[in-house]
């Protein structure tokens, strides 16, 4: 069986999920994610390190974190997931930029602020008190990691591929083009942007398709339009591509938000 439940407030995207068979194929979000483990055992690696989360771990993803992710045996998972952008963080804690030092921490106190945020946002609560409960997290997760004065430790090639990659999501990759402009080689290229973002270019913009996609879908509710709007091929490429990342299609999220 699987379950993947997604809901929105103005702030935050929530997710509740359960699944046994499921994988996520690897990706990152341009988000802060956090979750807690509810049931079983999810394992994922992140970085390229493996991780393991056991019942009442809290998960803790930077932006941009490199992960897959799966149940680690036939009993299955149960979790909950919240994604906000760092422009909220920001604003949150006075322009400042977190950092999560530790990926899975096992703090009660955490746990319950984030399964509040999930509740309210799940069950359509006031958004005043979305943002108070969200405000709280926040403070907690301030309270418990780094805080520093905002700024990227991405590599120049890697910062200016990926800003490439970006203008042009509603086309296809072209490989060669972006190397022409970098100075460097195809398989250069694909060896060094691999190494210092953990994921491929091709696996990078396939990510950023399906991310914008997903923004699109929330703003207009006009799944066509994210498919044109993204360079898929048609409702069908944009679907798969979409539950390798989310769990569920593109229709069935839009379904979900409606």
């Amino acid at each position: 069986m699987e379950l993947f439940n997604y809901k929105k407030s103005e702030d935050v995207l929530a997710l509740s999920a359960s699944f046994t068979d499921f994988t996520y194929k690897k990706h990152c979000h341009e988000e802060y994610a956090v979750g807690v483990t509810l049931r079983g055992i999810q394992q994922y690696n992140l970085d390229g390190h493996y991780q393991a989360s056991h019942k009442n771990g809290v998960m803790l993803f930077n932006r941009e974190q490199t992960h897959d992710g799966s149940s680690y045996d036939r009993e299955g998972i149960d979790y909950v997931m919240l994604y906000f952008k760092p422009e909220l963080m920001a604003e949150v804690l006075g322009e400042k930029e977190l950092h999560f030092s530790t990926p899975i921490v096992y703090d009660p106190e955490l746990a319950r602020a984030i399964l509040r945020v999930n509740d309210a946002v799940q069950h359509g609560r006031d958004e005043a008190l979305c943002s108070e409960l969200l405000l709280n997290l926040a403070s907690l997760l301030a309270r418990e990691n780094e805080v520093t004065v905002p700024h990227r430790a991405t590599s120049s090639l890697v910062r200016t591929a990926k800003e490439m990659m970006f203008y042009s999501i509603d086309d296809v990759l072209k490989l060669d083009d972006l190397c022409t402009q970098l100075g460097m080689s195809k398989y250069q290229f694909i060896r060094e942007f691999k190494a210092q973002a953990g994921i491929s270019p091709y696996q990078f913009f396939l990510n950023c398709k399906v991310e914008r996609a997903r923004q699109s879908l929330e703003n207009d509710r006009d799944i066509y339009a994210a498919v044109a709007q993204c360079g898929f091929v048609d409702l069908t490429h944009l679907n798969r591509h979409f539950k390798r990342f989310f769990g569920i299609t593109a229709y069935e999220y839009m379904k979900q938000l409606n």
